[in-house]
């Protein structure tokens, strides 16, 4: 089952290769995959259909409890079958309903795959986390499918409303299974459908999954945002929003009916919802003028009255809803994908244009025709089917001591409800088929293009399936049987079947066509009375308005917190703190901790200690920017003494290289910055910042000691000492800490240096990396020779030439004669330290910042042009390179058997250096190496040279002023 689930990523990473190689003809290509799905769910049938389960289990996270669970039972089998059956008819259409060469479908044909994928996860996940995985995912991809035309504003506004609809109601049910899954105490939905928790808790995580299920399965209040999604191409309307990703949230209903269907408020509620999203969808419905979203608004009633149905929890509502389930997905898809070669063959879809489409067209009007009849519930359809059993299961609620114990009266309103919204199914069923295929009178005949036979081979088929079906009731049934026999027996034993007899379920029926039929006969007087009585509020216009009132309150915010004062935010972030933390600390003081206090250990420490509170008092006091920054580095360099005095090295030596190498960067940028702080006198203002700095450190210190007086349990780090030596095969416990414990926090960590490193160019300059490089032969063609071949140069070879391309008055001899004495050195320490760290003070950090000194030094000693020469490589280029470096490193252990970021180490015999101990993590130490470098590097260039340059700019201008004058 993951193979299947995988196979379709796997369709999706080389989907944009095959329709660049292919065209159009890749979606065949593509549809493969969930035929595959198809072939392997029939093979199962015989197993799961004689009530066996099929588990498969992966490890994942097990400490959170989650896997990587995946089950197969009836209903997911019903359920697999329609998610890759109808993907691979809709695949295939697409092969002649897209152009080749038509934009965006390279990511068209990417996001279709991926969604397939995603959605056959989704209904086969037993784990709720891995359920809410493929939830989001399913979201996701429906959006860019939604979105397949960025230019137009209403598929980005369509692709918006959807996502934000359905994120909202997936964060609420992504709280819901947190809750339900801790009451249980089990993650696995099959383990809390069998021993289902009770109580209150339980009651609201019911709620909040279902509050998901009804925003995914566009379930009133929730229901605007179906229609809008039919700015999308109609090969996704057909199947996320008619076969699939609307099913979820009704798959979701009926995987907990069987344990929580008497949970308060369960049936009053969904029973209702259901209902009034059926009357109110069909009856919009009845007055589009466009077929595509016609089927629109009737697929929002359809999937009420499936909720219905299916929230029921009776055996025989049970049966019903799932062989409705099956029929919507056959004629719903078969209507949508109708309705794109109407579309695409006569150039419009308004069915005041449409005339004599039919005749033209028979092949296809009967398809649609099969389709409609099915929606309608006509025999001998398979939705006349479970019609015909709804029927039966709304008629046990009227009795008295129903099985599921609602009210009689409560029973006939509901079959009343559905019994409205039916008619208005028959109604709409007859406008669409109208409106697409009949001839009109005082309509001109609609010139319709040539059908491709292939084109229209995907509605046929799905037509058919609904005719053929219709004949399987006994099928059916037995098919079903395994799901239906988890819910609540009726007063007899319910089937599917054409014939019933003459009973009332064919008699409601009867009456459903004869008022649909009515209805579509005064079609005109109805669209005029609907828009005169149309509300003045609607659910798309409420999401309208809240987001109008979102965006205005978040103007108005941002208006008042986000002024352009870097001395206004950090006010802002530090009283956060003192109302969040700070009120904390003072309720923990007035419970009378324990504190355990200790004032120095050795003499050491209380007088770095002074040292570095004289210096940070000098710092505030200080009116020269430059000395300012220097104290404030004392205080920098104070603290790494005291991580030597406290026997820590290696955050000593990186505190010590951070401290310094952000010194140099600091003065880099004071020469675009005036000498002097303001000399303005101190105003209230500045004396409330004063307050507020004395305050932030009374809490942080008082937090300090009030935490580490509070230790309960042993700490997690005590392990560190052994687990760094038996399984990450090192003496540092700092650097194995970094690369094996804890290397996923190393690498989240590294990846924001990337983000940070692209975010300093792009804020200070506005501009890309892409620019190059400028070496210093394109400067100063004084360093560049003629070679002995024809028109051939060389660079001269001396070291550190750069300086004289600088100002005399910026060149020191004796720094650039240092240069060349100690960068070949300190290059060779960086090494050392990258190789030596697992076992001896340093690391890939470490190393990375003495590499980027060593640039600095070049840099200092020679200009921008020297730097170019140091390290000639983009910055980029170096970090990307890091990063990638160490995620292969982390993925290589997989290869081997082994988890990701797994640490192998193996002893290597050599001659003369004898035998060597290597460790793998030392090749994610070289990528964090590598991104430090470039970091630094990048920040050499951006504050360095780039500066120079707008500084020699500034004089040359500021010279040729003085020449003018």
């Amino acid at each position: 089952m993951l193979a299947l689930v995988l196979a379709h990523g796997v369709a999706a990473a080389v989907a944009p290769g095959l329709v660049r190689w292919l065209g159009r003809r890749a979606f065949l290509v593509l549809a493969l995959v969930p035929l595959v799905a198809v072939a392997w769910a029939v093979a199962q049938g015989p197993e799961v259909l004689d009530g066996g389960v099929l588990t498969e289990t992966t490890r994942w996270i097990p400490s959170l409890g989650f896997g990587v669970d995946l089950t197969l039972d009836a209903l997911r089998w019903l359920m697999v079958l329609i998610v890759a059956g109808v993907g691979v008819v809709v695949l295939a259409y697409c092969a002649w309903y897209f152009d080749d060469g038509a934009p965006g479908l390279v990511g068209f044909a990417s996001n279709f795959a991926a969604f397939v994928g995603a959605m056959l996860g989704l209904v086969l996940s037993d784990n709720l986390l891995l359920l809410f995985v493929f939830w989001e995912l399913t979201t996701i991809s429906s959006f860019l499918l939604i979105g397949f035309n960025p230019t137009h504003r209403a598929s980005r506004r369509a692709a918006i409303q959807a996502l934000l609809v359905t994120t909202l109601g997936g964060l609420a049910m992504l709280v819901g299974m947190l809750l339900l899954g801790s009451e249980a105490g089990s993650f696995s939905l099959a383990e809390i459908v069998a021993d289902p928790p009770s109580g209150t808790a339980t009651t609201v995580a019911v709620w909040l999954v279902l509050v998901g299920a009804l925003s995914k399965s566009a379930i009133v209040p929730f229901q605007f945002w179906l229609p809008g999604a039919m700015a999308a191409p109609t090969p996704v309307s057909a199947y996320l929003h008619a076969a699939s990703m609307v099913k979820a949230g009704l798959l979701l209903v009926a995987l907990l009916v069987p344990a929580f269907a008497d949970v308060p408020g369960w049936r009053p509620v969904l029973l209702t919802l259901g209902v009034v999203t059926m009357i109110s969808g069909g009856w919009r419905a009845l007055r589009q003028i466009d077929v595509k979203l016609l089927l629109a608004h009737g697929t929002v009633s359809q999937l009420g009255f499936l909720l219905v149905v299916l929230a029921i929890g009776s055996r025989t509502a049970a049966l019903a809803g799932t062989a409705l389930v099956l029929a919507h997905a056959l004629f719903k898809s078969t209507l949508f994908l109708t309705v794109g070669v109407v579309d695409k063959l006569t150039g419009t879809r308004d069915l005041h244009v449409l005339s004599g489409v039919g005749r033209r067209l028979p092949v296809l009007a009967v398809a649609a025709a099969l389709a409609g009849a099915s929606m309608a519930g006509l025999p001998p359809l398979v939705g006349f089917l479970g019609k015909e059993t709804m029927w039966a299961a709304l008629l046990e609620l009227t009795h008295a001591g129903n099985p599921v114990g609602v009210a009689p009266w409560a029973g006939w309103l509901l079959l009343a409800g559905v019994l409205v919204g039916s008619s208005f199914t028959v109604a709409y069923t007859l406008r669409f088929l109208w409106g697409a295929f009949a001839t009109k009178p005082g309509v001109p005949p609609t010139p319709v293009a040539g059908l491709p036979a292939p084109f229209a081979a995907g509605p046929v088929l799905l037509a058919t399936l609904g005719l053929g079906l219709g004949f399987a009731g006994a099928a059916l049934t037995s098919a079903l049987d395994p799901y239906v026999v988890q819910l609540v027996a009726g007063d007899h034993e319910e089937y599917l079947a054409l014939w019933h007899g003459l009973e009332l379920p064919l008699l409601l029926t009867a009456a459903t066509v004869a008022v649909g039929l009515a209805l579509f006969a005064v079609r005109d007087g109805l669209c005029a009375f609907q828009q005169r009585v149309e509300l003045p509020m609607s659910g798309g216009r409420v999401y309208r308005a809240i987001l109008r009132d979102i965006d205005r309150l978040a103007v108005e915010v941002t208006g008042t917190v986000q002024r352009g004062s870097a001395a206004a935010y950090l006010a802002i972030i530090l009283l956060v703190l003192v109302a969040g933390p700070g009120t904390a600390l003072v309720l923990a003081l007035l419970d009378g901790p324990d504190l355990r206090v200790v004032a120095w250990d050795g003499w050491g420490q209380p007088v770095v200690g002074l040292v570095m509170v004289v210096a940070a008092v000098m710092t505030v006091r200080s009116r020269r920017r430059l000395r300012a920054f220097i104290l404030a580095g004392v205080t920098g360099y104070g603290c790494a003494l005291l991580f030597v005095l406290h026997g820590a090295p290696d955050i000593a030596l990186t505190q010590i290289l951070v401290e310094t190498v952000a010194l140099v960067v600091v003065v880099l940028v004071l020469r675009r910055l005036p000498d002097y702080f303001t000399d303005r006198p101190l105003r209230p203002v500045r004396y409330a910042r004063m307050a507020l700095a004395g305050v932030i450190g009374a809490v942080v210190s008082g937090i300090l000691v009030v935490a580490g007086s509070s230790r309960t349990t042993e700490a997690v780090s005590t392990r560190f000492a052994k687990a760094a030596y038996e399984f990450g095969y090192g003496r540092n416990v700092v650097n194995v800490t970094l690369v094996d414990i804890r290397a996923w926090d190393t690498f989240g960590e590294i990846s924001v240096l990337v983000v940070a490193a692209t975010g300093v160019a792009s804020l200070i300059f506005l501009d890309t990396r892409s620019g190059g490089v400028r070496r210093l032969a394109e400067a100063d063609p004084q360093t560049v020779e003629t070679t002995g071949a024809p028109g051939a140069t060389r660079v001269r070879r001396t070291w550190l030439p750069a300086p004289g391309t600088l100002s005399p008055d910026r060149r020191s001899i004796v720094f650039e004669v240092v240069t060349r004495l100690v960068f070949h050195s300190i290059m060779v320490f960086s090494v050392y330290l990258l190789v030596a760290g697992h076992n001896l003070p340093g690391g890939g950090f470490a190393a990375g910042m003495v590499a980027g000194l060593a640039l600095m030094v070049r840099y200092l000693a020679g200009g921008r042009y020297e730097l170019a020469e140091a390290l000639p490589v983009d910055a980029g280029v170096i970090i990307g390179t890091g990063l990638f470096v160490a995620a292969v490193s982390g993925l290589g252990p997989v290869a081997f058997g082994g988890e990701v970021l797994q640490t192998a180490d193996v002893y290597v015999d050599l001659p003369l250096l004898g035998e060597l101990h290597l460790v793998s993590s030392v090749g994610f130490d070289i990528g964090v190496y590598l991104v430090v470098t470039g970091l630094v590097l990048d920040l050499l260039r951006t504050f360095g040279a780039n500066l120079d340059r707008q500084i020699l700019r500034a004089q040359r201008e500021a010279e040729s002023q003085e020449v003018d004058a």
